[in-house]
């Protein structure tokens, strides 16, 4: 699957799409990056007059590019594509600086392992002067596409 391919397969859409591009995927990891609209929901009241894009957000961020793009693609890769999901099964990440409003940020991943239908990945996310706002690592499952 190309990167273009990948994006029109991810289960989110706006406004729950934090992938705004996928500049890199292969057998061994990806890289992407999303730009944090000021004017999204999550900003209205976190924190009160000095919004912070919220620890969850940035987690989701990092899955949806690191995590389930490369799921998509390594699954692709397997001729396993009808599976169509990866969920995110565990997140240990630590936060070093904070993500404000209008921010743009890089997610690069790197696999460790894709076994028996489950990956697992070091992540971690630049600001746009290179500096790392969090790392960590993810894992998550491809799954059958869910009914509905």
């Amino acid at each position: 699957m190309n990167q273009q391919e990948i994006l029109e397969a991810l289960p989110y859409s706006h406004p729950f799409l934090f992938v705004d591009e996928l500049t890199a995927v292969h057998e061994n990891g990806a890289t992407g990056s999303y730009t944090f609209n000021p004017e999204l929901e999550i900003y209205k009241g976190h924190f009160k007059d000095k919004p912070v894009t919220p620890g969850v957000i940035l987690i989701e961020t990092m899955a949806q590019i690191g995590l389930v793009c490369l799921g998509i693609y390594l699954a692709g890769d397997a001729e396993e594509q009808e599976t169509g999901q990866v969920m995110l099964t565990s997140a240990a990440i630590d936060f070093l600086k904070p993500v404000f409003p209008g921010e743009k940020v890089t997610v690069v991943s790197k696999k460790v392992y894709f076994r028996f239908k489950k990956l697992h990945c070091t992540v971690s996310m630049t600001n746009a002067a290179g500096e790392t706002v969090c790392n960590g690592t993810l894992s998550g499952m491809v799954t059958s596409k869910l009914n509905g």
